[in-house]
């Protein structure tokens, strides 16, 4: 999921370059320590444009996750079928799928995830764009499962060991690891191990 640099930007309207802008700045360095002054530096607005646009910071981080939720599921879909999932790998194709964005660069773990541990407790609205947003991966990931009574409890026990394969990938410097350890989990969930 690579992000586009400013210098890319400049021919798009004020709010969308604010809220680009904030979309790095937010996953790469977090949310609290992106101050709004700075927001306005890199997008090249004039403050009373974004207050415009955006009256508050907890507005721009709940637009923040409304956008960054579209653009990783649409990755999320593309990816998995990129990687067989509409050619009958179903499954399987979800490792090298995480393998590929755990890889990117820019790989700074799930800004759902990121976004509850800073600011759970003080902006309750995030606790519940994460939990639809988990919600929606999960269902993704359950329409790989073959159909069986089953199907949305293991999407969910794959859906959990996923988010546990991210927050491994963020401290460890080979992800292999955890994509491993999902491998294995699936492979016990699919009743092959």
């Amino acid at each position: 999921m690579p992000t586009a640099h400013l210098s890319q930007r400049p021919e798009l309207p004020a709010r969308d370059r604010i809220l680009l802008t904030a979309h790095d700045l937010f996953y790469r360095e977090g949310i609290r320590a992106t101050g709004i002054d700075r927001v306005i530096a890199e997008s090249g607005v004039a403050k009373l444009t974004f207050y415009r646009h955006f009256p508050s910071k907890n507005e721009l981080i709940r637009a923040f996750l409304a956008y960054r939720h579209e653009r990783w599921m649409a990755w999320f879909t593309d990816a998995l079928q990129r990687h067989g999932a509409g050619r009958g790998k179903g499954i399987d194709a979800l490792v090298p799928a995480l393998r590929e964005w755990f890889a990117d660069p820019g790989f700074r773990g799930c800004a759902f995830l990121n976004s509850v541990g800073e600011l759970g407790g003080a902006l309750p609205e995030v606790l519940e764009i994460a939990r639809s947003h988990k919600e929606a991966m999960t269902k993704e990931i359950e329409q790989l499962l073959p159909p069986s009574r089953q199907r949305a409890k293991d999407a969910q026990t794959i859906a959990l060991a996923v988010d546990g394969a991210i927050a491994h990938a963020q401290f460890d410097p080979t992800p292999e690891t955890a994509l491993k350890t999902l491998e294995r989990l699936v492979k016990v969930v699919r009743g092959e191990a």
